[in-house]
């Protein structure tokens, strides 16, 4: 019986970094991934394959190889045919004139910020992937659980003020609706940046005009840290809870993420990191 799988996140640092290092709309479209649409790869028909076999090969279901190649209805076409292959489980569906990433994900039971990422943030796409093995409009999806003990500290010397809270919201600047995969902290240039939990340095380097730190967790969780004015890990070091890993530049964007089957998914940094949602701008 097909499922719902996890939905992803996409790998994204955020989709609306401080505009004190670019404007709102370039920080968030130059951090998000590439739409899945650009993605798709082709496969070459062999002789002896089979429907099933190629699915598995790309950790698909047939259902979503005949839904971008629906000559595969009536059985493969001949060797040597070429055919469309998704990044992953999903399907491409025409946007309505008029309507949201909220509408979209509300009928078809996908969180709205994983769709955005997943199309590379566009504002508004005619065509979107939905990510997923079942897509009948009543779809739902189940919430994240917090995974308790792992994250212990927080990412600043104190609680800071939030300049910008995690969701949707709407720009100051442009107006226009963003989702925002983190919250940005208040923070002098120079404060230390803390590591929120025990875990491994996946990243640590300059990304698309920010420096950036990712760090891997027990049980499945991320945090990244952004907006950094310098550095202070590299990639394999081990930390734990409160070790100084760099310094802040005009603010700090934390971020705490999910992993999924095919992606690290955004999660509300509050839910995770205690008094986090206590002061706001």
């Amino acid at each position: 019986m097909v499922r719902r799988h996890r939905v992803l996140g996409s790998l994204l640092v955020c989709c609306a970094i401080a505009a004190a290092i670019l404007p709102p709309a370039t920080a968030q479209e130059s951090l998000c991934p590439a739409p899945a649409l650009s993605r798709l790869t082709r496969h070459r028909i062999a002789a002896g394959e089979t429907l099933a076999a190629i699915a598995q090969r790309y950790s698909l279901i047939p259902a979503t190889l005949i839904g971008f190649n629906p000559a595969l209805r009536n059985g493969l076409p001949p060797v040597g045919t070429e055919i469309v292959i998704p990044p992953y489980n999903g399907i491409r569906v025409e946007v309505p004139a008029g309507q949201t990433w909220r509408d979209v994900a509300a009928r078809y039971g996908v969180r709205a910020d994983v769709l955005f990422e997943v199309n590379g943030c566009q504002r508004q796409p005619r065509v979107v992937f939905i990510p997923g093995v079942n897509w009948s409009p009543t779809g739902t999806t189940t919430a994240t659980q917090p995974t308790g003990g792992v994250l212990t500290g927080y990412p600043l010397p104190s609680e800071a003020t939030i300049l910008q809270a995690y969701g949707w919201q709407v720009s100051p600047t442009t107006g226009q609706v963003v989702f925002n995969s983190g919250v940005e902290l208040a923070a002098q240039p120079g404060t230390p940046v803390l590591a929120t939990g025990s875990g491994t340095i996946a990243f640590a380097g300059a990304q698309n005009g920010t420096n950036l730190i990712v760090i891997n967790h027990a049980q499945g969780l991320q945090t990244r840290y952004a907006l950094l004015g310098s550095i202070g890990v590299r990639v394999g070091q081990t930390v734990r809870a409160g070790d100084r890993i760099g310094t802040s530049a005009t603010s700090l964007h934390f971020e705490v993420r999910s992993n999924s089957s095919l992606g690290w998914v955004a999660q509300n940094p509050s839910t995770y990191i205690r008094n986090l949602n206590l002061r706001t701008q």
